[in-house]
C-alpha cells in the first residue's frame, strides 16, 4: 500500500509515526506544538480521526486517546488511525474549555488563517487533519461540575454516523444537530460522518467513561473493517432519543438529589428537593417529562434557573428498552463506577 501524507511527512505501510506539528506560540516566544499519533496500515481502508480536548479541561478524551495508541499495531490495521489527543493546547494547560481570549475553539471552524487565535488553530486543524480524513470520532466530556452518562451525539438522519454510533455501543444515542462553528458542522459540510461521545465531568477522571470509549473506538474500527474481530465486550443495543431537555432550579437554594445518572424516570417523579439552608417547607423539583437522565450537577447549591439534570426523552414503548441498555452498559461496568 502506498505511503500516507500528513502535515508533510510519509508515512510507510504497516508503521506508527509520532507527527508534532507547529501550531501557536505562547506569550514568550515558545512553541507550542499539535502531536499527532498515525498508524498507517498495510491495507487499503479509511483514515479515522479520533480526536480529544477541544475543550481543553475536558480529560477523558486525552486518557482513551493514549489507551488507544498504547494499544494499536498498525501491522494489524487496514487503513489508517489518527489520534490527537489534545486540540485546545492552551485551555489543557490552563485546565480551561477556552482559549485565552475566552472563544470556544469548538465554535471557530473551519476557522481562517488570517484570524483570530481560535480562527487560526481550527484552520490549521480543519487543513490538515479535517480534510485527510473519512470518518471521525471527537471525544468529550460534561463541563465543569456536571457529569454525563457515557452517551453518542449524532446526526442519526446521516446513515454512516448512525452506523458509527451504534457500533460504539453506549446506552443512549442523542439525535443532535451541529452548531455553527463546530467541528461536526464542518465534519458534515465535507461529507464526513462524525460521532461525539460524551462521558464524565471536566477535569476528572472516570474509569467507567475511559474503558467504554477504548472499546467504543475500537468497535467503530471493527465495523470499518479496519480492525478484525469480533466487537468487545457484551453487546449493548443503544436506544435513540431524539429529544432532551433540562430541568432547571425554580428557586434559590441547597439542592438534595434523589436520582442518579442513568436512572430512568417518569414524568411527574420528584428529582431533587430544594431547600432553605436556613430552614422552612422542601420545595420538590419534578420532572416534566418521561426518560433517562444523561447528565446532571454535581453542585448541591443552586440559583433560580441553573440547570440540574439533563433528560433524554422516550416514547412509552421504548422507555423499557432504554432502561435495559443502561442496565446492560453498568453491569459490564460495574467494578469501574460511574
Amino acid at each position: 500500500m502506498k505511503r500516507f501524507e500528513l502535515a508533510g511527512q510519509s508515512i510507510e505501510s504497516g508503521s506508527h509515526q509520532h507527527i508534532t506539528l507547529p501550531a501557536v506560540r505562547l506569550y514568550n516566544d515558545a512553541p507550542l506544538d499539535l502531536r499527532i499519533d498515525v498508524f498507517h496500515g498495510t491495507k487499503p481502508g479509511p483514515v479515522l480521526l479520533v480526536s480529544a480536548a477541544i475543550h481543553g479541561d475536558e480529560l477523558n478524551g486525552i486518557e482513551i486517546c493514549r489507551r488507544l495508541i498504547n494499544e494499536t499495531d498498525a501491522r494489524n490495521l487496514a487503513g489508517t488511525l489518527v489520534v490527537v489527543p489534545i486540540v485546545n493546547l492552551f485551555g489543557f494547560i490552563q485546565q480551561s474549555r477556552y482559549l485565552p481570549d475566552r472563544r470556544d475553539l469548538n465554535r471557530c471552524f473551519p476557522g481562517s488563517e488570517r484570524g483570530a487565535l481560535g480562527s487560526r488553530m481550527a484552520f490549521l486543524f480543519s487543513e490538515e487533519l479535517v480534510k485527510k480524513s473519512t470518518h471521525i470520532i471527537d471525544l468529550h466530556t460534561g463541563a465543569i461540575h456536571r457529569s454525563n452518562l457515557p452517551q453518542i451525539r449524532a446526526d442519526v438522519d446521516n446513515d454512516k454516523s448512525l452506523e458509527m454510533a451504534k457500533s460504539f455501543s453506549t446506552p443512549v444515542i442523542l439525535h443532535s444537530k451541529e452548531r455553527d462553528g463546530s467541528l461536526r458542522a464542518l465534519a458534515t459540510e465535507l461529507g464526513i460522518p462524525l460521532i461525539l461521545y460524551e462521558a464524565g465531568e471536566a477535569l476528572r477522571f472516570d474509569e467507567a467513561s475511559i474503558s467504554a470509549g477504548v472499546i467504543g473506538v475500537q468497535n467503530v474500527m471493527k465495523h470499518l473493517k479496519m480492525l478484525k474481530g469480533r466487537r468487545k465486550g457484551r453487546r449493548i443495543t443503544p436506544v435513540i432519543s431524539h429529544r432532551s431537555t433540562w430541568v432547571r432550579s425554580e428557586r434559590d437554594g441547597l439542592i438534595l438529589r434523589k436520582v442518579e445518572l442513568g436512572q430512568t424516570i417518569q414524568k411527574g417523579q420528584i428529582l431533587a428537593l430544594s431547600v432553605n439552608p436556613h430552614g422552612g417547607a422542601d420545595d420538590p423539583i419534578e420532572s416534566p417529562v418521561r426518560g433517562i437522565i444523561i447528565g446532571c450537577s454535581n453542585i448541591p447549591v443552586a440559583n433560580e434557573g441553573e440547570a440540574l439534570f439533563n433528560v433524554a426523552q422516550f416514547d412509552k414503548d421504548v422507555i423499557s428498552d432504554a432502561t435495559e441498555s443502561v442496565d446492560s452498559f453498568t453491569e459490564v461496568y460495574e467494578n469501574k463506577p460511574l
